[in-house]
C-alpha cells in the first residue's frame, strides 16, 4: 500500500503530510510520558520485527499479494501512540533506503499505515478485550482489529487518490476496499497467531499499564528486555524467509494497473538498497537477506536514538 510519487498531487500530499506531522507531535511526547521504562526497549525490537515481516508478501489470489502492516501487533504490546511512532520509523526507512513509497508521498503513507491503521485497529481490539476478556478477547480483537486496520488504511489511501484526481471515487473505493479486505483477513489471522503465541509464553507483555507519568510506573510482570533474544531470533527467521516472498503486485499496485493509473508513478528516487536488495552482494537470496538486515537494524537504531534523545532532553529539563 506504499503510494509512489506521482499518484498524488502536491496539494493532497502536503495536506496528508500536515496531518501526519500533527499526529506525530501528539504521539511522541505521549510515548515518552506514558510508556513504562521497562517496555521502552520493545519499541526498537517491535520496529525491527515489523520491518522484517513487511518484506514477506503472501499471495491472496487474483494475481495479487499482501503483507503484514503490524499495526495491531504493536498496539497490543505498546499502545496506539507507540504504534504510530514505530510504524512511522519503518516507513521512513523503507522510503529512504529502499525507495518503497515516494518521498513526497511519505506523509500520506504515514497517515494511512502508521496512523489510520493502528487507530482503527485499536478500537475493535480494545472492545473485544473488554467484552470477552482474557485470551479469547485478545485473539478476537487481534483478528477484527488487524482486518479493520488494513481496510480503513486502504480506504484512506483510496480517498487520497480520488482527491488527487488519479481515479474516480466510485471506482477506487470499492476496488481498494475489496482487495484489502482479503489482505486484512490475512493480517488479522497472522496477528492473532503471533499474539496468541506471545500470550502463552509472556502474558505479562500484553497486560495494560496505568497511564501516568512514566517515572512513577512499573510495568507488571517480568522484565520485557528478557524477550529481546527471542525477538531478534524471530526477526532473523523472517529475514531468512524474505527471498521466498511472493513477487506478485500488492493491493495498490494491482488496483493501479487494473484501473489504469499505474502510469502516473514517477521513477523512484535513487536508493542505496533498491528493491530490497544489497547490490554489493552477488547471490540474489543473500542480497535480499542482507538488505533486510540493514533495514531492520536501521529501524531499531532510529527508534533507540529517538527515545534516547527524548530521555536526555527530559533529564535536562528536570
Amino acid at each position: 500500500m506504499h503510494i509512489p510519487d506521482g499518484f498524488l498531487d502536491t496539494r493532497t500530499a502536503l495536506a496528508a503530510t500536515g496531518v501526519s506531522l500533527a499526529v506525530l507531535a501528539v504521539a511522541l511526547p505521549r510515548v515518552e510520558r506514558d510508556l513504562p521504562p521497562q517496555r521502552t526497549p520493545l519499541l526498537g525490537l517491535g520496529g525491527a520485527f515489523v520491518f522484517a515481516a513487511q518484506m514477506l508478501n503472501f499471495p491472496i489470489g487474483g494475481g495479487t499479494s499482501g503483507h503484514l502492516i503490524g499495526s495491531v501487533l504493536i498496539t497490543a504490546l505498546l499502545g496506539p501512540a507507540a504504534a504510530v511512532v514505530v510504524l512511522t520509523a519503518v516507513l521512513l526507512v523503507q522510503c529512504l533506503l529502499f525507495a518503497d513509497g515516494g518521498v513526497l508521498a511519505l506523509g500520506a503513507n504515514v497517515l494511512d499505515m502508521a496512523i489510520v491503521a493502528p487507530l482503527c485497529g485499536w478500537l475493535p481490539l480494545q472492545g473485544a478485550r473488554r467484552w470477552l476478556g482474557g485470551r479469547r478477547g485478545l485473539l478476537v480483537g487481534a483478528l477484527l482489529g488487524g482486518c479493520s486496520g488494513v481496510v480503513c488504511a486502504s480506504l484512506a489511501c483510496a480517498s487520497q487518490l480520488a482527491l488527487a484526481g488519479a481515479v474516480a471515487w466510485d471506482v477506487v473505493l470499492p476496488a481498494m476496499g475489496g482487495v484489502h479486505l482479503v489482505i486484512g483477513i490475512g493480517e488479522g489471522v497472522i496477528t492473532a497467531l503471533v499474539l496468541g503465541a506471545l500470550h502463552r509464553v509472556r502474558p505479562d507483555l500484553l497486560e495494560p499499564w496505568p497511564t501516568r507519568p512514566r517515572d512513577s510506573v512499573r510495568a507488571p510482570g517480568r522484565d520485557p528486555v528478557a524477550v529481546r533474544p527471542w525477538g531478534l531470533l524471530a526477526t532473523g527467521v523472517l529475514l531468512a524467509l524474505a527471498p521466498f516472498a511472493s513477487e506478485l503486485p500488492d493491493g495498490l499496485e494491482h488496483t493501479a494497473e487494473r484501473l489504469g493509473f499505474a502510469g502516473r508513478a514517477l521513477v523512484a528516487a535513487v536508493a542505496p538498497l533498491p528493491d530490497y536488495t544489497a547490490p554489493f552482494v552477488a547471490a540474489p537470496a543473500m542480497a535480499t537477506i542482507v538488505a533486510g538486515a540493514i533495514g531492520s537494524f536501521g529501524v531499531l537504531t532510529a527508534l533507540w536514538l529517538l527515545m534516547r534523545a527524548r530521555t536526555l532532553r527530559g533529564k535536562e529539563r528536570a
